[in-house]
């Protein structure tokens, strides 16, 4: 007697229930790494007052980071002819572009509290971001 396969398969409804819930671990792992790394920065010698290192500041940049990575994901599996090879530029670019207001903030200072250190956690924050987001993403959304 053959064996048949009795699993059921998967709702539109439970797909995009999984997808949400596995993109939520990715945010708060994400942000989890980046409260490790702010403990770090303060326990380093950033100023208290640095309020780019605060929960309330940075929460709510790994979201959009990664919400960012995931719709941006989805554009380019959808539009490039060659997916991968797209996002293999991309993703390096794209973390460089970010480090472009860490720059700006090393140089002029205009956040109070600002200094090497603190810049520098909030560089290693985008990392973060990145090294979450991308393997989720196109785990979540894989090429067909």
């Amino acid at each position: 007697m053959p064996a048949t396969d009795t699993a059921t398969p998967a709702t539109p409804t439970s797909t995009h229930v999984r997808t949400a819930a596995i993109i939520v671990v990715g945010i708060l792992v994400a942000i989890l790494a980046n409260s490790v790394i702010a403990m770090a920065a303060h326990a380093a010698g950033a100023s208290a007052d640095f309020s780019p290192l605060l929960v309330f500041v940075y929460a709510p940049f790994t979201v959009v980071g990664f919400l960012a990575a995931y719709v941006g994901w989805r554009i380019v599996r959808r539009r490039a002819r060659h997916p991968i090879a797209a996002l293999r530029i991309l993703v390096p670019v794209l973390t460089v572009l970010s480090f472009v207001p860490d720059t700006v903030l090393a140089v002029t200072g205009f956040i109070p509290g600002a200094s090497l250190t603190a810049v520098l956690s909030l560089g290693l924050m985008h990392l973060v971001v990145v090294a979450a987001a991308v393997p989720i993403c196109v785990r979540l959304a894989p090429i067909r």
